[in-house]
């Protein structure tokens, strides 16, 4: 199907078939048991996702996302993926304010913040919004924020604050600390000494106080050594 188009309502129907025409089954039901979430899956990997996306971005992207049902995880993740081959600052953070409410689960979140890739030119204006959108009390929302911080911020210039950010916004959502504590693990692989500091003295919770420490002891890029030192900062 040609992808590169004005888009009309019968386009998009078109394409929703076209969708189903990919269809995986095997891959289907298998990621569905990884998101752990309800939502309508076709079954079509990521790459391919990728691909459809970058040639819906070539031609009348706006009309594409006006028209887009979101009913289905793919058409959402095509969505976002779209969204992050745009070139415009402004564009694309106009884009994601209005995204951030189709996310509901953990993969439509990260896939979109793993691929924005602008913000590596742009740091300072994502920085600034993820301090104002992670005020919001959408867990999805607060979770993106953390995840944004994880994928391009783990800096020296930013990580004062960024655990600043952790300790203020930790909640009781399962999504968002589990981000803060992969962030906090990630953390440590860029940054031993001030991660070490935190976890020795931080506001969160004993659950994703814990979590990040066994998620840094997880981690193959972590010595043996240092695996053992930082168990004992586990709270009991």
């Amino acid at each position: 199907m040609n992808l590169n188009i004005n888009w009309t309502k019968l386009d998009y129907q078109n394409f929703l078939s076209y969708l189903n025409d990919q269809q995986d089954l095997k891959y289907r039901d298998f990621h569905k048991s990884l998101l752990n979430a309800d939502v309508n899956l076709i079954g079509i990997r990521t790459p391919k996702l990728k691909k459809i996306a970058k040639e819906i971005s070539l031609g009348n992207y706006d009309n594409f996302i006006k028209l887009n049902t979101h009913k289905y995880y793919e058409e959402t993740i095509i969505h976002a993926l779209v969204i992050s081959n745009l070139k415009d600052i402004n564009i694309v953070i106009n884009y994601i304010d209005n995204f951030l409410n189709y996310i509901d689960n953990w993969a439509t979140c990260d896939i979109l913040c793993g691929s924005l890739k602008i913000v590596n030119k742009n740091k300072e204006i994502f920085f600034n919004y993820i301090k104002n959108k992670i005020k919001n009390t959408n867990p999805w929302i607060k979770r993106f924020c953390f995840v944004l911080l994880l994928d391009y911020f783990l800096e020296d210039k930013y990580i004062k604050e960024i655990f600043n950010l952790t300790n203020k916004y930790n909640t009781k959502d399962y999504y968002v600390n589990m981000a803060i504590a992969w962030l906090i693990s990630i953390a440590y692989i860029k940054n031993k000494n001030a991660t070490i500091n935190y976890l020795k003295n931080n506001k969160l919770d004993n659950f994703t106080h814990n979590k990040a420490i066994q998620k840094i002891r997880e981690s193959t890029r972590i010595t043996l050594e240092d695996k053992e030192l930082i168990k004992n900062l586990r709270r009991k």
